[in-house]
């Protein structure tokens, strides 16, 4: 059975960086077959799209408040995706989740879209 897993979060100052980490297992495609998004939602709020990336990487895609700030990039030696997220704000805190879909070409900032999910890492920016 397809697995997800994050790590990296934490607790950050308004400003400041952090690293996401999602390794995935037990795919039923290669890692370069797979498309994989983040997710983010914070207390109250619905889940939303934060950034994509297709399966071969070529296809990457942000929400408009997290673009210039955040970077999604992939490893398939390492089957791992990863959000490098710089100039942290307190409105970037929520629980950030992983996804994955095998699929080529593209990507999707849609909930629906993806079949595989984490159970999410929680990143807290403070003022």
């Amino acid at each position: 059975q397809a697995q997800v897993e994050e790590s990296g979060g934490g607790s950050v100052q308004a400003g400041g960086s952090l690293t996401l980490s999602c390794i995935a297992s037990g795919l039923h495609r290669d890692f370069d077959d797979v498309a994989m998004g983040w997710f983010r939602q914070a207390p109250g709020k619905e889940r939303e799209g934060v950034a994509c990336i297709n399966d071969d990487g070529r296809n990457i895609r942000y929400l408009d408040s997290v673009s210039g700030r955040f970077t999604a990039s992939r490893d398939s030696s390492k089957k791992t995706l990863y959000l490098h997220m710089n100039n942290l704000k307190p409105e970037d805190t929520a629980m950030y989740y992983c996804a994955a879909r095998g699929t080529s070409g593209y990507c999707s900032h849609a909930r629906t879209f993806y079949n595989s999910w984490g159970k999410g890492t929680q990143v807290t920016v403070s003022s």
